[in-house]
């Protein structure tokens, strides 16, 4: 009996400890799962976070440069030359200005002459033909798209706008506003993941019309057509533009307030979808117009005046021939609400400096305000610097700003 009650006893000792051993194994199974449920919890978390960061605002932001009509006559392709190379430099009309169109984004003018070829002739106004080197210098200055539909255009006919195209297009630019065969392709640029659409017109052709048929008129030349305006607009949109730039060549020479046309149109371009227009032609400085609409505003400036020229107060008796101004404007996205705004607008009026050095003349763009303060590297005659300080003065006071 004795040995049967011992071996009960050393059989429930023996259960006892397998069932303590068990239950050990099973309470760290226990608090492993559950560390590991709780690491796995923070885990989660963490990731959590990690998308709420990513899901913070993106935003990108570009600056667009634009400055006015960009002309070659006679005197300025005459002193480009090098009668030793026999060849034409018109890089230092630039180099002021060059490091402002650098820095931009996109920069555009308006290419108001034709590059036909010295077969044809060199020639200024009134029917414009130039060395094509002057493109070649615009695209060392940092400009990446020329306006090409003006009222010179048609200077040299069918072939100064084909050859215009390829010049341009042979020294790594684009050109808007002309075109060489049918196209209904809308120039989209995209900087940043912000879609720019870039559209340009001209009022006319100053009576050239007939160097084209019918036909070729229809698709060669954007003319202002408010139809059409429209129709480029709507289809912009279409193709995702996040922005819609127009350049514009109206209005009437000379005159610094634009005309009832063109505030007119103007301001309905900016309501079938236009969110910054860009003026040309006039020849001289006008206003600014800023346009709310649907919560956003829209740029208009009327006219940007001559960015170069030969026009000067000597022989057009008009001193605001000599002014130009390169707009600079900041562009933001927001990519989680799909918005895109004119963030700020910046202003840099130019002066044409026309100059003999050792009987040879010269032309350079200075951004006057640059001059003023000291720190370009140039000596402008006594009698000239009134004049370059009121030019700051009288473009300045045609911004929206003041």
């Amino acid at each position: 009996m004795r040995k049967r009650h011992n071996l009960k006893i050393l059989f429930l000792t023996f259960s006892l400890c397998l069932f303590v051993f068990l239950g050990i194994i099973i309470f760290n199974n226990f608090i492993e799962q559950s560390e590991h449920i709780s690491l796995d919890k923070e885990i989660r978390e963490e990731d959590n976070e990690t998308i709420e960061v990513f899901r913070e605002p993106k935003i990108s932001s570009i600056n667009i440069l634009a400055v006015g009509d960009i002309m070659f006559h006679s005197p300025q392709y005459k002193a480009a030359f090098n009668k030793e190379t026999k060849s034409y430099d018109f890089t230092p009309t630039f180099r002021h200005i060059k490091k402002y169109v650098e820095e931009a984004d996109l920069a555009l003018g308006n290419f108001e002459t034709v590059t036909a070829g010295a077969e044809v002739g060199f020639s200024g106004f009134p029917r414009f033909n130039t060395p094509k080197e002057s493109l070649l210098a615009l695209k060392e200055a940092g400009f990446d798209i020329l306006t090409t539909a003006n009222n010179h255009c048609l200077d040299q006919g069918k072939k100064g706008i084909i050859k215009t195209i390829d010049n341009i297009n042979e020294y790594g630019m684009k050109n808007i506003g002309t075109y060489k065969e049918p196209n209904d392709n809308i120039l989209i640029e995209e900087i940043k993941d912000i879609k720019i659409a870039l559209l340009s017109y001209t009022y006319g052709l100053n009576g050239l019309d007939n160097a084209l048929t019918k036909e070729e008129l229809s698709y060669m030349i954007n003319r202002i057509d408010e139809e059409k305006i429209k129709s480029d607009i709507d289809r912009s949109k279409s193709l995702g533009a996040d922005l819609v730039v127009i350049c514009i060549h109206w209005g009437n020479e000379y005159q610094r307030e634009p005309s009832i046309h063109q505030v007119e149109l103007g301001r309905n371009m900016v309501e079938w979808g236009a969110n910054i227009i860009l003026g040309s032609h006039p020849h001289v400085i006008q206003r600014t117009e800023i346009i709310n609409k649907d919560g956003k505003d829209n740029f208009i400036i009327y006219s940007m005046g001559n960015f170069l020229s030969n026009q000067r107060k000597e022989n057009t008796d008009n001193p605001y021939t000599e002014d130009g101004i390169m707009v600079n404007l900041n562009i933001e996205k927001d990519f989680i609400t799909g918005e895109t705004i004119i963030k700020n607008r910046d202003y840099i009026p130019t002066w044409v400096y026309r100059y003999r050095e050792n009987g040879k003349l010269f032309y350079e763009i200075l951004p006057i305000d640059d001059y003023i303060q000291g720190e370009l590297d140039v000596a402008v005659e006594e009698s000239l610097k009134p004049r370059l300080k009121k030019s700051f003065e009288d473009t300045m006071n045609k911004m929206i700003e003041n």
